[in-house]
């Protein structure tokens, strides 16, 4: 039985190569075993609990998450108008998408996700934000902001 369970999970690990071909993420780097939209994408420090959660999102698609924003030093999320306290200078955010994936697809998945504290979706714009806060007590879902 445990041979027939550890087969069908190759096969599915591998059915995603099938769904993902590599010509998608052909526009982008990697950084620290992560996909990044620039060079300039910090992945470094990302919380281990952020990068489950990624994986988590990972998972149900098949596809691996593009980072479009990691973690920024103080002075570089002052430049791009991050907000004070912004989880993205403590680690624990990420702005990401997916290749060949909808936003709405990926909104749905992040939000049903039980590691993601926070989640920001920026009408116009391909990526949504995604955090590891603690959630208030009581609830079972993310703070959302931003359109979501």
């Amino acid at each position: 039985m445990r041979l027939i369970l550890v087969a069908l999970a190759c096969v599915a690990l591998l059915s995603g190569c099938a769904i993902a071909p590599r010509d998608l993420y052909a526009p982008y780097k990697q950084n620290f075993g992560t996909y990044v939209a620039n060079s300039e994408v910090d992945t470094f420090c990302l919380a281990p609990k952020l990068r489950f959660a990624i994986a988590a999102i990972e998972g149900r698609f098949g596809r691996k998450v593009v980072v479009s924003s990691g973690y920024r030093n103080p002075f570089h999320n002052a430049d791009v108008g991050g907000a004070d306290g912004s989880y993205h200078t403590k680690c624990m955010a990420a702005d990401i998408f997916i290749p060949g994936v909808s936003k709405r697809s990926l909104i749905a998945v992040a939000y049903r996700e039980g590691l993601v504290g926070g989640l920001g979706c920026y009408p116009g714009r391909q990526f949504i934000h995604i955090d590891v806060r603690d959630r208030p007590r009581g609830w079972n879902r993310p703070v959302t902001f931003s359109g979501c």
